[in-house]
């Protein structure tokens, strides 16, 4: 009898484990139905043009699900912004010792053009989503207050790796220039792609400015452990 109430006692756990794990895989891919078909409606109409209800019949879901998902409209759009950050702090964690936190953001922008990511490949797969996020003024609102929470938290990353207190103004000042490097070799390249689609030139620019870029960090933080 023992037996047979541990085996039952195993299996009941272990198939609430299961519905636990349907469930939140089911959750996922009702997020990212919703995504998927938000971008979609955001890139053929402009992101003002489009309704929350709108959405909710395209991806058929109720209203409300939409927000449970996405407490903002704005959200749905920038749907990859905890993956891209994590991807910079993973760089700086898992750099190798010889190595500092500037040049291990530097070295990534060079991963990322050399093995792109299936979900944000620079820099054509990108262009028609930041061609829709410059003609909306909300989307640029909540990019500028994305990138101010950015600069925040990787500050503290970069206090983190070098064993120094979070709030470390060496470690702000090398977030805010690292972001600023980026963003300026960012837009250019999509500027130079949108004028020329030569997804080559457009790579090489971006390297050359996130290159100057980080040896101009380097001088500014040298002294700290940051450089």
């Amino acid at each position: 009898m023992d037996l047979i109430y541990k085996y039952t006692e195993y299996t009941n756990q272990d198939m609430s484990e299961l519905a636990i794990k349907r469930q939140a895989r089911k959750r996922l891919a009702t997020r990212q139905t919703i995504s998927d078909v938000a971008t979609r409606l955001f890139f053929e109409r402009g992101f003002e043009n489009v309704t929350i209800d709108e959405i909710a019949e395209a991806a058929d879901v109720g209203r409300m699900t939409v927000f449970n998902h996405f407490p903002r409209k704005e959200d749905m759009f920038f749907d990859r912004e905890l993956e891209m950050r994590d991807i910079a702090f993973t760089a700086i964690q898992t750099r190798g010792a010889d190595t500092s936190p500037i040049r291990a953001l530097g070295a990534l922008a060079h991963r990322l053009i050399e093995q792109p990511l299936a979900s944000y490949p620079l820099f054509g797969g990108t262009y028609l989503f930041v061609e829709t996020a410059i003609a909306s003024e909300s989307l640029k609102a909540r990019a500028r207050q994305m990138r101010d929470d950015f600069v925040h938290a990787l500050a503290d990353v970069m206090a983190d790796a070098v064993r120094r207190p979070r709030g470390d103004p060496d470690a702000h000042l090398a977030a805010g220039m690292m972001a600023s490097a980026w963003s300026v070799a960012f837009i250019q390249a999509h500027e130079l792609y949108g004028r020329t689609r030569d997804k080559k030139d457009s790579d090489h620019i971006f390297l050359d400015l996130i290159d100057r870029g980080t040896v101009g960090i380097e001088a500014a933080l040298a002294g700290t452990p940051y450089a």
